[in-house]
Formats: C-alpha cells, sequence, structure tokens
C-alpha cells in the first residue's frame, strides 16, 4: 500500500510550490501535481497545509550512563516522541568509558538501538587516546558508517580529552576523511570554579550556571578552532549558546576555515532566569553548557539568519526531577546535566523563528531537516523531498495550536523546560519509512522498525 499526498503547499530548503507527493516501498516515487492513487492507498488530503522532509536531530543522547544514573528516554521512548513532534531520524552518540575499547562500545550501542522506532545513526565519541584509537577510528569510517567523532573538551577525568588527545583525534580523522564534532567548554576552568563555589557554600542549581559561563565555552571554542585551523581538519561545534563562541565560529568562516555550528531550541528561547525557580525546580534546567543571561539569545537568532550556525538540535538527554535531579539536591556537582527537546523543535522552531519572521519557511527547513543531512552525510537519503528519498515527511498544520507541558509530552520525563509554551503550528501527519505513524495526535509506532543509517562523508 502506498501513500499518496495531495495539494499541499511542499516546502524545501531551496523551493515552495504546491502538488502532490506519491511515496511506496518505504521511498518517494513521484512528486507532481494531479498525482492519482491505486485502489488500496492511503490518501493524506494537505490542502492548507506544509509538507517537510522529516526532520532529522543530529544531537540526541537516549538511554546515555551518565553521572551515576541513565538518561530517561531510552531509543523507542525517545524516537517515538521525536515522531510525534516531526523528527523521523537521529545521530546518537556511542559514548565509551575513559580506556574503553569503542568497538566493544559501539556493540553496545546496536543493541540498545535496536528498539528505535524510526532511522538512526551514531557519532562515535572518543573519550582517550591510546595505542589503538587510531586503528578503531579507521574501522568505523571505513566498516562501521560512522564518519564522525565527538570530543568533549569538558568532563574532564571522565570523558573529556585534553589537549594532546584532541590534536590527534583531528590528525587521525584528516587522514580518514572524517569529521569531528566538539563540546567546547574549558573543563580545568569549570572544575576550578564548581570547587569554589562549592568551598563558598553556594550548592544550588544557579551555581551551575555561574561556574560555567560563557568565557570558558568561547576560549574553548576558539581554542578548538585554532586546533582545526593548525589540522585542516574540519569540525563541528556543538550546541552552542552564547556570543563568544558565535564570534569565533565567524572568524574561522569568514577566514576560510571549515567550521560548522549547532544550537539547541532551548538556548535560543530561554534565558538563565530559569535558574531561580524555587523548590529546587531550577534543576531541571541543569545542562552544559548552561542557559545563558538575556542577549545570547537574540546573537544565536541572528547568526542563524546569517548562516554562521547551520542546525538547530536538542541535545536532547532527558532526566526526571524525582530519582535523578534530585541527587544534586546539596551540590549543584551532582545534578545530572540535560533535558528532554526532541518532541517539540519543530513546532518551538517553527512558532518563534517563522512566525515572527526570524526564519523563512526554507530557513526552516534548512535548520532543521536538510543542512544536517548534508553535513553528516545523509543527503538526499534524508532532508530532501525527491524522488528516490527516504518517504519520511511531515504534513505540517500552521493553524494548530496547543501548550507544552509534561503532562502531555511524550517524553518519558517528569519535567518539560518549555511547561507552558505555547506553540502555533503543529504536525497533523508523519510519515516515517513510508508508512503513516502519527496522525492528529495518534501515534502508531512500531518497536525496532528503526534502520541504522550507514553514513559516508564526501
Amino acid at each position: 500500500m502506498g501513500v499518496l499526498i495531495q495539494n499541499g503547499t511542499i516546502v524545501t530548503a531551496l523551493d515552495t510550490f504546491v502538488g502532490d507527493i506519491y511515496c511506496d516501498e518505504g521511498v518517494i516515487e513521484a512528486i507532481d501535481v494531479g498525482l492519482l492513487a491505486r485502489a488500496d492507498d492511503r490518501i493524506i488530503d494537505a490542502s492548507g497545509q506544509y509538507v517537510f522532509p522529516g526532520g532529522l536531530d543530529p544531537h540526541v543522547h537516549m538511554e546515555l550512563p551518565f553521572m551515576g544514573t541513565v538518561s530517561a528516554d531510552d531509543f523507542e521512548t525517545g524516537t517515538a516522541a521525536g515522531v510525534a513532534g516531526g523528527t523521523t531520524s537521529i545521530i546518537d552518540f556511542v559514548i565509551p568509558a575513559r580506556d574503553e575499547d569503542l568497538m566493544d562500545a559501539l556493540a553496545v550501542w546496536h543493541e540498545r538501538a535496536s528498539k528505535s522506532v524510526a532511522d538512526y545513526a551514531f557519532h562515535m565519541a572518543v573519550t582517550w587516546w591510546g595505542d589503538r584509537t587510531a586503528e578503531w577510528m579507521e574501522r568505523c569510517v571505513r566498516e562501521e558508517g560512522i564518519p564522525s567523532f565527538k570530543t568533549f573538551m569538558a568532563y574532564r577525568g571522565a570523558i573529556g580529552v585534553d589537549d594532546v588527545e584532541l590534536i590527534e583525534v583531528m590528525k587521525q580523522a584528516k587522514q580518514l576523511g572524517a569529521l569531528v564534532t566538539v563540546h567546547a567548554e574549558h573543563g580545568d576552568m569549570v572544575v576550578e570554579l564548581q570547587n569554589k563555589m562549592i568551598a563558598e557554600g553556594r550548592t544550588a542549581p544557579k551555581y551551575h550556571a555561574l561556574s560555567r559561563p560563557p568565557a570558558v565555552e568561547g576560549e574553548a571554542t576558539s581554542r578548538a578552532i585554532m586546533f582545526s585551523g593548525m589540522t585542516e581538519q574540519p569540525i563541528y561545534v556543538v550546541h552552542v549558546t552564547c556570543r563568544e563562541a558565535v564570534e569565533a565560529i565567524n572568524r574561522a568562516r569568514h577566514a576560510g576555515l571549515t567550521v560548522y555550528g549547532e544550537t539547541c531550541t532551548q538556548y535560543l528561547l530561554l534565558d538563565d532566569s530559569v535558574y531561580d525557580r524555587p523548590d529546587f525546580e531550577g534543576a531541571a534546567y541543569v545542562m552544559s553548557p548552561p542557559i545563558r543571561p538575556l542577549g545570547h539569545q537574540e546573537v544565536l537568532w541572528n547568526a542563524l539568519r546569517a548562516g554562521t550556525l547551520q542546525v538547530v538540535a536538542t541535545d536532547h538527554c532527558p532526566f526526571n526531577q524525582a530519582k535523578q535531579k534530585e541527587m544534586g539536591r546539596d551540590d549543584f556537582r551532582s545534578i545530572p546535566n540535560g533535558a528532554a527537546g526532541i518532541e517539540h523543535r519543530l513546532s518551538l522552531l517553527y512558532t518563534y523563528g517563522v512566525r515572527t519572521g526570524r526564519l523563512s519557511l526554507n530557513e526552516f527547513v534548512d535548520l532543521t531537516s536538510t543542512r544536517a543531512a548534508k553535513i553528516f552525510g545523509l543527503y538526499p537519503r534524508k532532508g530532501a523531498i525527491v524522488v528516490g528519498a527516504d518517504a519520511d515527511l511531515v504534513v505540517f498544520d500552521p493553524n494548530a495550536s496547543g501548550t507544552i507541558s509534561a503532562e502531555t509530552h511524550r517524553h518519558r520525563c517528569d519535567r518539560s523546560i518549555f511547561e507552558g509554551f505555547p506553540v502555533q503550528g503543529l504536525p497533523s501527519h508523519v510519515v516515517v519509512a513510508g508508512r503513516v505513524q502519527f496522525e492528529d495526535g495518534d501515534l502508531k509506532v512500531e518497536r525496532g522498525a528503526g534502520r541504522f543509517l550507514r553514513r559516508q562523508l564526501s
């Protein structure tokens, strides 16, 4: 049985036009006007609605062991929440422990991800440099379909790398034609500031943010860019939050360096007043880097419009307030870092980006789907509405409205960092691999239906 989407306003990163899309056997077979359905086909009337390529979130952490607990969404619940919000593919991170065999960690993540209801790929985190690390990186690229590597300049002593290790990762990635992604914070200074605040009795969630000020992100971003330039290795800076980091990326791109930047919905829409919420509610917003003071948000919006930043992701990594965030009630350093976001990325960016005039519809599609697919080697299979692409499509009703709440979201998490946010524009139908898996609020996903996406960078 095929699926025919009729009379929708089809929006890609470059074009906007009214037409029909016919899907069969999991791929787009035809795009035209006046397409005819077969007797057993499913027909979706998209009149008055947009049709977008399925969203691609290149930065999520499903069932991640971290800080003494595990993120609350597993690959089944997390990808299901994504589908409900129009995100039809993800890229998660394999994160080995320090000194762990990267291939052993990869096997564990493949097992975890086998529950996924939507397609998924992996980045490989390089958390240490040893005699076999170069060999493992080569295997990732040549055999495993993983041509991107994550490095943490924070979390020293755990999953973070020092400068020597980061340089080695970049040198090997250069030889392999791979991409290095960077979590940019000055890890040693973060630890220094944390210890200082705890010694002064400052233990509340807001001191998490104060121990990771914009300067430590800006410095680390500049340092990573310098390493990138010296090794001639392209980098992708994840979850950019502040003016200092944006300025460093902008300088690098104007100098001709291949540096990409990503931000997340929470950094565009929230400010650091969230950490002052009473009764330990500020802990729900503890993530790294933290939410920034007012002023940084508009810098990020401007950077998206200017092309300094290319992707809006979520860093989806939820932890419940009960039994997880509460681990740090007496010491902000023990609050698990992360929050939920995958379900609401498209509706939030449409409401507060497109409807406010900050973004065009085409820029919206580029930021939520197409650009990430191109950067990470999935285009045009993903991120495109073209014949032969995967039939991952979002029929989006610009007149639908709602209010985000933990009481109604599909994240397996007891808090929403966007609690009470009104949204205008929601998916009415989501097609994943040629099957209608979300329809007017009814989620019909299949555990284990997601496929591993082997990638190759051009």
